[in-house]
């Protein structure tokens, strides 16, 4: 297991670092060049707020493989008379989805309609800010500002933006082999927020799975990413200085990925969604707030990485995985949530799922688990460690 965390998993400081000053600098311009096109937006237009939010893997020291890829949150700015009133989407979608009221401060007037018709979707006899509508502007604000951004960047590489409907576009940066040592290809998800405060954004939710109709256009997720930085940064004050509890989480993330090639579809995606880098991750939060963190020191890797396999096995049998901040009240008081995150109703992260299915991945897990040996030597050839789409 060591020697496939060093070999195939672990990402070179030095690499990643000058990946991410390099994106960063590149995001800068294009959120500098689109903020500047929207400088004298109107009362009754979205606008881009003018910053931008480092959150994944890449950026809380968990990534695998390579650092091509990379996510970063674009804050909005609505209209300066509306307000966001997020509430949970009770019925009309996935479990933990929204959907988003808007509050006129001096009530709904004649102004406010230009705005909600080019915005907003009614639902319930209410007009409620619309995911894909919000995306689809927010897409075609970006592929204006490109010209400008490829003119200012040309001696430091070419960026190109493409996007896929239902999901957030996609920033490609092929740097010039003149100017950065690490010469990678990468690619940055841009993805439209809007804040609500406290370190909290609505985000448009996928097109996939079974939402009904409206879910493209009404439904929104919660994104907790800083608080999951705060808490990981409280997580390594507090656990042993060679705590391993990250390297388990790259781990079990490599294993998944292997074992991916030995499943035949339909079976091969479920058991990507099924345990997603988040329910991953998820299930390591609950696992090291259970027991001593002194538990974790590096001598006991293989201890603590089948605690975690166990764990989420038992889970899967059980069906239930809650997320970790949602309405969860045994968060550490050193983590400060916000009331509407505490104060929000608890969501199963497994319930889209059905009892087969997780029977099924479980049995595999651990099948994974036992075999794991076998697993790294069968499918560390060049041929299986080309990247894995990311969902």
């Amino acid at each position: 297991l060591e020697r496939f965390h060093a070999r195939q998993l672990r990402v070179s400081p030095h690499v990643l670092g000058h990946s991410k000053a390099h994106v960063g600098r590149v995001v800068a311009e294009l959120v500098r060049a689109a903020k500047a096109q929207g400088l004298q937006p109107g009362p009754l237009a979205l606008s881009l707020r003018g910053d931008f939010v480092r959150i994944g893997s890449a950026y809380e020291q968990h990534k695998v493989r390579s650092p091509d890829c990379f996510d970063i949150l674009v804050p909005l700015r609505l209209p300066p008379h509306l307000e966001p009133q997020p509430r949970c989407a009770d019925g009309l979608g996935p479990c933990g989805a929204f959907v988003c009221g808007l509050r006129a401060r001096d009530g709904w007037t004649r102004r406010c309609r230009p705005f909600a018709e080019g915005f907003c979707v009614e639902l319930q006899g209410r007009s409620h800010l619309s995911s894909g509508l919000v995306l689809r502007w927010f897409q075609g604000h970006l592929q204006r500002c490109l010209g400008a951004v490829r003119y200012r960047l040309q001696e430091r590489c070419r960026v190109s933006l493409s996007a896929c409907p239902g999901h957030p576009p996609t920033l490609h940066i092929l740097p010039c082999s003149d100017y950065v040592c690490c010469h990678i290809s990468m690619a940055v998800r841009l993805i439209p927020a809007i804040p609500l405060g406290d370190a909290l954004y609505l985000t448009a939710l996928p097109p996939e799975g079974p939402h009904g109709s409206l879910a493209p256009e009404a439904l929104w997720g919660l994104n907790a990413s800083r608080q999951e930085q705060r808490l990981l940064g409280w997580l390594k004050e507090q656990a042993p200085a060679s705590s391993c509890h990250l390297k388990c989480l790259q781990i079990l993330k490599g294993l998944r990925d292997l074992r991916r090639h030995g499943l035949e579809e339909p079976f091969c995606s479920q058991w990507g969604r099924v345990l997603s880098s988040y329910v991953l991750k998820t299930a390591l939060f609950s696992l090291l707030l259970q027991g001593p963190l002194e538990a974790w020191d590096e001598r006991f890797l293989v201890e603590r990485l089948e605690d975690l396999v166990l764990y989420l096995r038992d889970c899967l049998r059980r069906q239930v995985l809650m997320d970790f901040f949602l309405g969860n009240t045994s968060v550490p008081e050193a983590v400060a949530l916000p009331r509407f995150l505490k104060e929000a109703a608890p969501v199963n992260l497994l319930s889209a799922f059905d009892g087969p299915t997780l029977d099924l991945v479980a049995f595999q897990l651990i099948s994974t688990w036992i075999q794991a040996p076998h697993i790294i030597r069968m499918y560390s050839s060049p041929r299986y460690l080309r990247p894995v789409p990311t969902p």
